[in-house]
């Protein structure tokens, strides 16, 4: 995905310089050639119009624009993080029994946490993936925006408080890769960075059976001392980790709190108010107030309303 959005990136840069460099280049012939001092410049002050000087600047950039606008369209949808991938990379498609590797990732102040929902680890400052198997990463954060950023296997995306943002990508090489925080977040900024590690199939279970055999548990108390601001935090693992603790990160209620999707969803089921149902009307006098019912009769049997 990775080599795909630099593709991009290097075609629209070529398109556009195939107008910007002949500018230039005319910009600085046309300045030295018409010069005060120049005296074999033709001077011709009856010309006010060439038709094919005038298909030529509009037909260039027009057809440049299309292509552009082309190509960008189809690649920004092929190239959604939300999007789950198709293709291994450019030559391979992505055989249809692939299971993609969950990865729950938290932005906090300021370190990284990853949480592998399915294997029921988790590590701080360390993210890992098998080769050639897609990883469906869920996004979240703790106090401020932030930005999720491994330049050598997707594009960037952000982290937001109480939203999940989604990024489906592969690494297709073996090795040791940075990854970052691109989004300014305060004074321990400079130190979010992380090392993601390209894995074969049995490297990767091997390092989950190390991060298990760490003896370490990541319990809702354990989070809370670890989700106070802190920088350069080092390489953390857990083995264990409390059940549906990034859902209760992403809802904001690790602390014991409300949930956010509880709350929503009790202001979604409270009845609207309706004002005809509280306000005495003709077509309500019954229900409403029915002492001012039209057959409503008083103690001595007279009938109140007609």
């Amino acid at each position: 995905m990775a080599v795909r959005q630099r593709d991009l990136i290097i075609i629209a840069t070529c398109l556009m310089l195939l107008i910007i460099v002949p500018v230039i280049f005319l910009t600085l012939l046309f300045a030295w050639r018409y010069r005060e001092s120049a005296e074999n410049a033709n001077y011709n002050p009856d010309w006010d119009h060439s038709t094919v000087l005038e298909l030529a600047i509009w037909a260039a950039p027009l057809l440049i624009i299309i292509t552009l606008g082309a190509i960008t369209w189809v690649s920004t949808h092929q190239l959604d993080p939300y999007r789950p991938l198709t293709r291994l990379d450019q030559h391979r498609p992505m055989p249809a029994e692939t299971k993609p590797l969950t990865v729950e990732v938290v932005a906090m102040d300021w370190k990284w946490l990853f949480v592998y929902p399915e294997q029921g680890i988790a590590t701080v400052n360390e993210l890992a993936a098998p080769v050639d198997r897609p990883i469906a990463f869920r996004i979240t954060a703790t106090t401020v925006m932030n930005a999720f950023f491994v330049p050598s296997l997707a594009g960037m995306v952000y982290a937001m408080p109480g939203m999940e943002t989604k990024l489906h990508a592969v690494i297709n090489r073996p090795g040791v890769y940075d990854g970052f925080s691109s989004n300014y977040s305060g004074a321990g900024f400079s130190h979010m960075r992380f090392k993601f590690h390209g894995l074969s199939n049995q490297d990767f279970d091997q390092w989950v059976q190390q991060v298990k055999s760490s003896g370490t548990s990541l319990s809702k108390d354990t989070y809370l001392k670890l989700a106070k601001p802190s920088e350069s935090e080092p390489v953390q693992r857990y083995a264990s980790v409390a059940p549906d603790l990034y859902d209760r990160i992403l809802n904001r209620c690790v602390d014991g709190q409300a949930c956010l999707a509880d709350t929503m969803a009790s202001n979604r089921n409270v009845r609207r108010f309706d004002p005809s149902a509280e306000i005495c009307t003709a077509s309500n006098t019954a229900d409403a107030m029915p002492m001012f019912a039209p057959d409503a009769a008083i103690n001595d049997g007279r009938r109140l309303l007609r």
